[in-house]
């Protein structure tokens, strides 16, 4: 009795180990016949190694459709990614990929302008190291949309996006969220700290913009202000602290050294050069962060 458990279970493990091919008697290898430069890329593929029968898991009746190009009948109908509308294409890949961060592409944004899975990623032919993205580096394929984006990371002052120590999939997912900006956190803030953990807090003294959202004060994307700012101090502080314990005083060109009137406040850091801990101060003499 043990022994035909045993058999049993091992025969049920070894014929669900095996998939049955789609097409059985035909050698999927057969379609190298016509289409050698792509059989010749896709067999080296993470697909043509998982699946068995590949080719007629995504393109249907591959037998019939070499039967009849080798009778000279033409070519007998078979599914093309070229002839589908994005959201067949995304309908095919997702019967497959729909775990993992793939879930949530259905009603994202890239899904909501009309993308495809194949408009960032090639079955065939990919030229990245991992994804099978279509361009060596993600974020030269984001830079073919994104120009706005790709113009700001040029500036002088960035994230190390152009020196490859990161990309744009470092803080977004392009397959969806459920934040703005395909966010991988909950919270702008949220992402900035999965990186500048110093500046999470919490702080005695709290600055209550940074609180709220680092992209109040800094631009992600690039800036040609110092440490990525929107603007450059004290004309960034000013915006909220115009006349608040200081002299109500507009900082324009008056106030530089080579106005009319020069203001220490527009010398050396600015206003850091007495708040040095904008984001925040553990210091019990230090309410306006000058500690």
């Amino acid at each position: 009795m043990l022994i035909a458990i045993v058999v049993l279970l091992l025969g049920t493990t070894q014929e669900a180990a095996t998939p049955a091919m789609p097409h059985p008697g035909f050698d999927v290898t057969e379609c190298q016949t016509c289409h050698e430069e792509v059989f010749r890329d896709f067999s080296h593929t993470h697909h043509a190694k998982k699946v068995a029968g590949s080719c007629a898991e995504c393109h249907g009746d591959v037998a019939a459709h070499a039967k009849s190009m080798m009778a000279g009948e033409g070519p007998n109908p078979i599914i093309s990614f070229k002839t589908m509308t994005p959201s067949q294409v995304n309908e095919k890949c997702l019967s497959c990929h729909d775990k993992r961060r793939q879930a949530h592409w259905t009603g994202g944004v890239h899904d909501r302008r009309g993308l495809s899975c194949t408009t960032c990623h090639s079955v065939h032919s990919f030229k990245a190291d991992r994804a099978q993205l279509k361009t060596v580096r993600a974020s030269d394929l984001c830079y073919s949309c994104h120009q706005g984006q790709r113009a700001q990371m040029m500036r002088t002052s960035h994230h190390p996006v152009r020196e490859g120590k990161m990309d744009c999939g470092s803080c977004h997912d392009p397959h969806g969220s459920s934040t703005k900006g395909m966010l991988k956190a909950d919270s702008v803030n949220e992402l900035c700290y999965s990186c500048h953990t110093e500046k999470r807090g919490p702080f005695l003294w709290e600055h209550a913009p940074v609180r709220e959202n680092c992209s109040t004060c800094h631009q992600p994307h690039g800036s040609n202000h110092d440490k990525l700012l929107v603007a450059k101090m004290p004309y960034l502080c000013q915006r909220c602290h115009l006349n608040t314990r200081h002299p109500g005083t507009l900082y324009d060109l008056r106030n530089t050294q080579l106005g009319a009137n020069p203001s220490n406040r527009v010398v050396e850091h600015a206003c850091k050069n007495c708040h040095q801990n904008v984001h925040g101060s553990n210091h019990p003499s230090a309410p306006y962060l000058g500690r």
